[in-house]
């Protein structure tokens, strides 16, 4: 699992989708949770970088600190038992979008719909405090992908690979969003097209 971790963090370097030490990883197994240390980079880490938890964030067997954010990755796995990893990290377009508190939900490419619904932005909350962790804990009760007001995004699944998948197609939409406004000739899908769309997720996320 350690060695996961240090892979996607590579991953999310290599793919400009996080810089010098910002974000977190974590992944959940049982009633242990193994998250990056803080103040690591994560496309620096090694296994050593990796600190195992339980539940209630007590420390085993490490010499470095668990993330800041630690009660927030814990929030929501207590929240949602069917989720077993998460990414947060700060990609430069939907954190863009969190900046200006703007969720993402323009029906402008299918895999929006599909993947997503919508991606909503939690309240502000100062860094690892509990009112970040309560304010977006919280909807993970509706979302498996979460913007943070003024700090990044969260995005969680049943496999890390799976939560970075969901990270990466959310900042891909959220460039697409942004480069369509540019070229200033967006149109939203609607009508049946979005209607058939929905009815595909609905589907899709049943089985």
């Amino acid at each position: 699992m350690k060695n996961e971790i240090v892979k996607i963090g590579k991953l999310l370097y290599d793919k400009d989708l996080t810089s010098a030490t910002s974000g977190n990883i974590s992944i959940r197994s049982g009633n242990k949770v193994y998250i990056t240390a803080t103040g690591t980079a994560l496309g620096f880490l090694s296994e050593k970088d990796v600190v195992e938890i339980d539940m209630d964030g007590k420390e085993f067997n490490s010499n470095e600190k668990a993330s800041s954010e630690k009660f927030m990755h814990l929030a929501i796995y207590k929240l949602r038992p069917d989720l077993k990893a998460i990414i947060h990290c700060h990609s430069p377009f939907t954190t863009a979008f969190a900046a200006c508190r703007k969720e993402l939900a323009a029906p402008i490419i299918a895999e929006n719909i599909l993947y997503f619904g919508k991606i909503p932005v939690a309240d502000y909350g100062m860094p690892s405090s509990q009112q970040l962790t309560d304010n977006t804990s919280k909807l993970f009760a509706d979302y498996d992908t979460v913007l943070m007001a003024n700090h990044g995004i969260v995005a969680a699944g049943e496999t890390l690979k799976k939560a970075f998948f969901k990270l990466e197609t959310a900042e891909t939409y959220a460039k697409t969003y942004v480069y369509s406004k540019i070229i200033d000739g967006q149109i939203l899908l609607d009508g049946k097209d979005l209607d058939d769309l929905k009815e595909l997720r609905i589907k899709l996320h049943s089985k």
